[in-house]
This record gives structure tokens, sequence and C-alpha cells, in this order.
């Protein structure tokens, strides 16, 4: 006898018919019946649990990040939900397409603030505040239609994290229920001819173009190529951009040789990006710059059309980004490349080089950790000095595999994203670069790691202490530091006690050695690598320019 169909079934049909082939959760109460639903469908849909609910979020975020698909997540609501909020406005900063499923007070008590268990004054409203869009199943029968109304805000357009809640006795209720069916595709933006004519009209008569690509163009990578091929000219990224152009092709330029360029660059050509580089960081993080102006003259290629009001562009192609850069290839066929590019890329590079070798020992750690990680492999970044370095230091080869918070900067996210990202791609090596300070934020998800058997490998860079704070107490405020000293556990016995490998070593040429070692083993590891605080030379002076006055 077939057993009657709950809410919680149609939640779960909903997302396999969209293609989410894995649920990343920590059960309670109010989603019992979401969890048992995805336990009978264990044929379709896998479950991955966690020890924080914290860790369920960054991993659908891993997942999300690395693969281009969208990820899905459940927690409890109120206390779990909100210990995912970190998460969830991370995911938001990069574009995410993250779905949060979540439960609610019963039905009758929602907004009465009579105390139920884990009840928040307005739980939807409070999530509305900081990701895409917030979404409560009101009955059973409004499945399927609020289900793709959260799923379409999540995909279309500049994709984002959304949220999905129900009441617990909703949630539970069972019956003759509709069948849920995949979500239409979503449109992308037509084209304006006016504006395709108008960039054209700037690249023709632009002589030292540049192209900025951005987390928005990671899907575009062989159009963006073409696009600078064509008109021979240099692209550049900073952390989400990475990978949209392979490091070592012709006409790419890390962020350095970028600057380097920009004084006489008289046209931009922005794709996917919100140009942090150009207009916030290369003019000090203080001056707010609400419109481009001329020289350079700005191109804007970007599926949001609010971004053409954040920041003026001179000409605005709202458009996918692999739909912009083809337009524009088209528009431009048989025009010439550039002259005189090469020779300035050179010279730029070279004074780059100059520059990055100087912030040591994190370009040294960055070589030998490149030379033994495969060019498919994933680099997730967190925030610690080596992290800060690879934003100009690290050459990323392929779309995708340069996993970042960007603008959040949200401190401790890397290692459990990390894990999300190894579950995408179970196949190609993972590792999570990270401090002392950043990794104990999330140590207690190597427990899951052992028990899933994902094998992420932690390089944990071992300063004792949250190193930038410290680096700028010290010099801002009399050599006087305050909470940033940290008295860590021996990782080497906490990877035995979890089940993990450990490494610990002091150089580059062991992390090189070691690091080597872990990817054979593929197993989840940590390599400790011990660094003195006061010998990491600050790279901040090249990841933001002052303005000369």
């Amino acid at each position: 006898m077939t057993e009657p169909k709950s809410a919680g079934d149609l939640i779960v049909e909903s997302l396999v018919a969209n293609g989410i082939d894995t649920v990343f959760g920590l059960p309670g109460a109010q989603t019992y019946p979401l969890f048992d639903a995805l336990a009978r469908n264990a044929n379709k849909i896998r479950t991955v649990s966690a020890r924080h609910e914290q860790a369920t979020a960054y991993m659908a975020l891993g997942y999300a990040k690395s693969t281009g698909r969208p990820s899905a997540y459940s927690v409890v609501p109120g206390p779990g939900v909100l210990n995912t909020g970190a998460a969830l406005c991370t995911a938001f900063g990069v574009n995410a397409p993250v779905m949060c499923l979540t439960g609610q007070s019963p039905s009758g008590f929602i907004g009465q603030l009579r105390g139920h268990l884990h009840e928040l004054p307005d739980q939807r409203a409070t999530l509305q505040s900081f990701i895409k869009g917030a979404y409560r199943i009101e009955h059973p029968q409004d499945t399927h239609r609020v289900m793709s109304e959260a799923w379409q805000t999540m995909v279309s357009g500049r994709q984002g994290p959304v949220a999905v809640e129900m009441a617990w006795d909703m949630m539970a209720a069972s019956g003759s229920l509709p069948e849920p069916g995949a979500t239409p595709a979503t449109k992308t933006p037509p084209l304006d001819l006016s504006q395709i004519e108008a960039a054209v009209k700037l690249i023709k008569s632009a002589k030292r173009p540049m192209i900025m690509v951005g987390g928005g163009a990671q899907h575009a990578g062989e159009q963006v190529q073409q696009l600078a091929e064509l008109l021979g000219v240099p692209v550049t990224c900073h952390r989400s951009g990475k990978g949209v152009i392979p490091a070592d092709h012709p006409l790419a330029v890390d962020m350095l040789a970028a600057h380097e360029m920009w004084p006489d660059t008289d046209l931009l050509i922005g794709v996917g990006s919100r140009l942090e580089l150009q207009y916030m960081r290369w003019t000090g993080m203080q001056t707010m710059i609400h419109r481009a102006e001329a020289p350079p003259h700005l191109i804007r290629i970007d599926i949001d059309g609010a971004e053409m009001r954040r920041l003026r562009p001179h000409v605005a192609l709202v458009a996918d980004a692999v739909d912009g850069c083809v337009a524009l290839c088209e528009a431009l066929a048989g025009s010439a490349a550039k002259s005189g590019i090469k020779k300035r890329m050179k010279a730029a590079r070279n004074e780059a080089q100059l520059q990055a070798e100087t912030i040591q020992p994190q370009m040294a750690y960055l070589k030998v950790i490149r030379e033994a990680l495969p060019r498919d492999g994933f680099f997730v970044d967190d925030l610690c000095q080596v992290v800060y370095a690879s934003y100009f230091g690290w050459e990323c080869y392929e779309p995708r595999t340069y996993v970042t918070c960007g603008y959040q900067g949200t401190l401790g996210y890397g290692y459990p994203t990390a894990l999300g990202v190894k579950l995408a791609n179970p196949d190609k090596a993972v590792i999570s670069v990270l401090g002392d300070g950043g990794f104990m934020f999330a140590v207690q998800e190597l427990a899951t790691a052992v028990q899933e058997n994902i094998a992420v490998i932690a390089l944990v860079f071992n300063n004792a202490s949250y190193g930038n704070v410290r680096r700028d107490q010290k010099r801002l405020y009399n050599n006087r530091t305050n909470a940033t000293d940290l008295r860590n556990p021996d990782f080497m016995l906490l990877a035995q006690s979890f089940g993990a490998d450990g490494y610990r070593v002091n150089s580059p040429q062991a992390l090189g050695l070691s690091l080597a070692k872990a990817i054979e083993a593929d197993k989840p590891a940590i390599i400790e690598i011990q660094v003195d605080p006061d010998e990491e030379i600050s790279p901040w002076h090249l990841l933001v320019k002052v303005p000369a006055s």
C-alpha cells in the first residue's frame, strides 16, 4: 500500500525535478517530514549532515560555487537559520544559488510571540533583509507554486540565495497533493542593439583597452577569450574572476600588472564584475564613485540592470556575459587587433613580478602549492596572509577552481565550504587554505570529513594569532595588541583524534612534499605550516592603492 504524501515529500520531489542531487542538513522537530522524505528518496537525492548548522550552508555554498549549479540545505528555524546567516550573506555576496529549507512554528502560532520552540518575531523578514528572496509555503497545496517561485528567484538574473519556510504542522500534512515538476528555465535579457553600437564605437576608437572579468563571467570563459583575442587586449580579474581565462593565456594579466597598465588605459570593458579593483581598491577604498569618468571610458556587461545604477558606465549592456561577448565579437568581426599591447603587457608583468616577489614567505608557499596541486585542483580561500597574497599571486587555470568568499571576508567559512566543493567534485583535489584562527571556527567538521570520507586537505598556516588584526593593531596603536594572540591545540594530535591524516611543516619545500603525499593519499588531512607572524610581509600596499595626493 502506498503511503500518502506529505508536503515534505513534495519539497523533495521539487528538488529532484530541478536537478538537486544532495541536501546538506541537520534535522529537527520542525523539519522531520522533510528529512523522512529525503530518507525514502535516498536513491535519488543524498543527505549529508554536519556537526554545526553553519557547515550545512557553507557546504551548499561550496557545492554551488564550484559547479555553477544550485544547491540546497535544511536546518531548523530560529537559531538554526541564524546559525547559517553568515553563509547566506556570503552566498549573496558571491551570487551563489543556494536554497535554505526550514520549518516554522505550528501555523496558528506564527507571529504570535507565544514563545514556541525556535520562534523568531519575523523569520521571513529577517532573511529577506539580506538574501535574494524569502518565502513561506502556507499550505501543502501551495508547495509546487512556492518552490517554483523561489527557484526562479534564485537562478534568474544575478543569482543568489533564497529561503523557503513551512509551518511544522503543514509540512507534516498528507493527502492527495499535486505532483511537482521542473521549474521552467529562466530567460536572459534581450540585447539592446543601440548599446551594442555605442560599445563598438568606443572599442574601435580606443587604443589601449582592458577587460575586467568577475564571478558573473565564470561560465563565459570561451566568449571572453574570443573577445580578448579579437581585440588583442589584456584580461584581468580580482578574486571571483580567477580562472575565467587561464592565467597562462598570453593575454591574461594579474591585478598588479593591470594596475601598472591602468594609468594609460583608455577603455575598460567590465564583464560580470562589480569592478571593485578599478573603482574601489585603486581609489583607496574610501571614495564612493557613482559614475565612471573618462578616461577611461567604461563599458559594462552585466545581467543585473541595477549594476548600471550602482556604477554608471558610458555604455550599459544588460546581458548575460555569454550573450554580451558574442554580440560584441559579431559586431567587431574583421576589426584589427590593437597595436603596442604586447610590449605594454610585458613591461607590466615584469614590474608586477618584482612587486609580488617581495611578499614573503607567502609567495614561496603559493609557488609550491601551485606545483603540487593539479591544474584542475580547487583552491578554497579563507582569511589569512597566504590567501591575501593569492589575490595576485595564485595562477588559476580553470573556471570555478578558485572559490572565494568575495567582499564579505567571511573568516572561518573556508573549511566547511571546501567540504561542499569536494563532495561536488569527488575526483578533483581540493585544498582549504586558511589560518589557525579561521580553521578553529569550524574545526568540528573534521568529524564530518572523516565520517563522509571527504578528502579535503586543510593547509593551516599557524601563526598563533589573528595575524592581520595583530599587525594592524601594532601598527596603529603604538605596538599594542588586544584579543589577537591564540593558544592552539596540537593540530597533529587533533587530526589523529578525528581519524584524519596530519602533517607538520615549517618551510615551503616541506609543504610541497607533504601536499603531494596528501593529494596522493586522497584522505581528509591537516597540514600545519608553522610561521612567525613577525616575518610575514604585508601584501596590503599591493591590494589597496592609495591615490597620490
